[in-house]
């Protein structure tokens, strides 16, 4: 709608930014399904109705909305993807349009499902027992257990092959298990949820030294988890520092399926494709929102949009978007037939999250000093992005990665 002109002593209109533009320029999503088209509906409406009215007030006190996390259950939204016994399947596509339209309401709440269905949920689902699967996949899938996923450590954030936090195999009151020792940082859910997959080094004697998971409840004696403050991105989930002192589970807390870090990295690849969607979704917000503003803003007698300069900017926003889409379109097509690789994943995040960064920062200037106020929607995704930029894997390791698969040669220290 038209924007209201301003004169002398009459307060500034307030401005519509939040109504979905359904953006595929080239067409990208095409030939997404009925199903795949239903499941994105679902999310867009859940983020129109639930997320936007009250996201603002959560990310500004730093609170987790956890009546949005018990809703998300409720719609069946937790999975993030992933197949759960007696619930519909969700093609890659439709999890993918899940994610875009779920980062483009909130990075937070985004972050919650991926924390959740993505990685706690998939290392159970993927590499844990069928009493492990049964115990908890259900209970996750409907939001009554929320579970977390601990890899990342004070010293090891992109090094995480070398993480240093160990299992010690033993016998504690005639009851065969592990103690945990270590420290975990910037783990989402970790100082809020029920469980955490812990990733170890499994060492002492006759051990093979090789990284194991542990599903772990977060009330077991020796589990500390605190909540990181003073962050300025994703403020609307608690991600701790989580310090394990003598933690002991039983031996049945085991994922059988985790018996090296090859393991833990098949969760991350499954995941990896899920951050560059997700990072469409801010990049979408942004884009929207700078098209909104650009067509309600009156400046010297005229909407800004009726500028060549704006016109010229929001063409190029429009054209990375449009490059974006196309790379997690195709890249989940491969990833549907089996044809996907780990360099190929970590093309499209690096691509996808440097390109929201460009459109973040664009729309941001393009709101001017509007655009530094919350209620202008922009803000949040440029502060939310920066942690999706680095979060599983820098844009150094990605590069690294896909810089050794072009050259053959690896320049990992």
């Amino acid at each position: 709608m038209p924007a209201t002109p301003i004169t002398p002593g009459v307060t500034e209109p307030g401005y519509d930014l939040t109504t979905p533009l359904d953006i595929d320029y080239a067409g990208a999503f095409a030939d997404a399904t009925d199903a795949d088209r239903a499941h994105q509906q679902l999310v867009r409406q859940f983020v129109q109705d639930e997320v936007l009215p009250v996201i603002d007030d959560y990310w500004e006190r730093a609170e987790v909305p956890l009546d949005l996390v018990e809703r998300l259950g409720d719609l069946d939204l937790l999975r993030d993807g992933v197949d759960v016994e007696g619930r519909p399947r969700v093609s890659l596509m439709a999890a993918g349009l899940a994610a875009m339209e779920m980062s483009r309401g909130d990075g937070s709440v985004a972050t919650i499902c991926g924390v959740q269905g993505g990685l706690a949920l998939r290392s159970i689902q993927m590499l844990g027992s069928d009493a492990q699967r049964a115990r908890y996949a259900e209970p996750m899938a409907r939001g009554e257990i929320i579970g977390a996923f601990a890899l990342t450590e004070p010293t090891h954030g992109s090094d995480s092959v070398s993480l240093e936090t160990t299992a010690v195999a033993t016998t504690r009151g005639g009851v065969d298990g592990y103690v945990l020792n270590g420290e975990k940082k910037w783990i989402g859910n970790g100082s809020s949820g029920d469980i955490t997959v812990v990733w170890a080094r499994l060492v002492g004697e006759d051990a093979d030294g090789q990284v194991h998971g542990f599903v772990v409840p977060q009330d077991t004696p020796g589990y500390t988890g605190t909540t990181i403050t003073g962050k300025f991105s994703l403020r609307a989930i608690w991600q701790a520092h989580v310090v394990l002192d003598d933690v002991f589970v039983p031996a049945d807390a085991a994922l059988p399926g985790a018996r090296s870090f090859k393991d833990t990295s098949r969760v991350l690849f499954a995941t990896r494709l899920g951050v560059a969607w997700a990072a469409v979704g801010h990049a979408v917000a942004c884009y929207e929102t700078a098209v909104a503003y650009a067509t309600q803003r009156v400046q010297f007698g005229r909407p800004l949009a009726a500028n060549q300069m704006i016109q010229e900017r929001l063409t190029r926003m429009l054209s990375t978007l449009t490059q974006l889409q196309l790379l997690v379109a195709k890249m989940t097509r491969r990833d549907e037939a089996g044809e996907l690789t780990g360099p190929q994943a970590s093309l499209a995040k690096y691509t996808c999250t440097r390109g929201a960064r460009e459109i973040a920062a664009s729309a941001r200037d393009l709101l001017g000093g509007n655009g530094i106020l919350l209620q202008n929607r922009v803000a949040r995704h440029f502060a939310d992005v920066e942690a999706l930029h680095t979060y599983e894997g820098t844009e150094s390791v990605q590069a690294l990665i896909v810089g050794r698969d072009i050259t053959g040669v690896s320049a990992f220290a």
